[in-house]
């Protein structure tokens, strides 16, 4: 089997992984909006749905289109770092629970979560997007994927951030 054939399907298995993801956050989403949840940033996230599936199809196209070789030391150390990146994207997903979804949706008067991961930073899970954004196309040698993405998401979680931390400050206070 080839690199790139095996390449492909880890990619569709993160976009299947991201599908999970999808359902989880859809149900989260729901509850917290019964709960009185208050969605803010509604604006970018459009943006950045186009932007995670962007890196998905950059990764495959580039690899396929522009033959980007697969590098052994590089590949391995790429998909080592990808799965590390899974490990700890689900236990983010899991230390929040129903808190958790892919929009900022805060319920007022639940604490702030300060376990697992986030005892550590305050966002983890944006850790995690910065170096899977880098890790996943460089498997494969998908240099510019890698790049693109890179610049573009750090551009979007500047505001992503300000907004959830701003969402957050709100629910906090009052």
């Amino acid at each position: 089997m080839s690199s790139e054939l095996l390449y492909t399907a880890i990619i569709l298995a993160v976009a299947l992984e991201r599908g999970a993801e999808v359902v989880v956050s859809q149900r989260n989403a729901a509850w917290a909006l019964g709960q009185g949840g208050v969605e803010s940033g509604r604006g970018h996230y459009p943006v950045m749905v186009v932007l995670h599936a962007g890196l998905l199809v950059g990764c495959l196209v580039e690899v396929h289109a522009a033959d980007r070789s697969f590098y052994p030391v590089l590949g391995w150390s790429m998909l080592a770092l990808v799965v590390v990146c899974q490990a700890v994207r689900w236990w983010c997903i899991t230390v929040l629970g129903r808190q958790w979804n892919t929009r900022v949706i805060v319920v007022p008067h639940l604490p702030l979560v300060q376990a697992g991961p986030y005892r550590f930073l305050p966002h983890p899970n944006y850790l995690v997007v910065v170096l899977e954004g880098l890790a996943l196309p460089l498997i494969h040698g998908a240099w510019v994927t890698a790049v693109v993405f890179t610049v573009a998401n750090a551009a979007l979680l500047s505001i992503r951030i300000r907004v959830e931390d701003r969402a957050l400050r709100m629910a906090t206070a009052s």
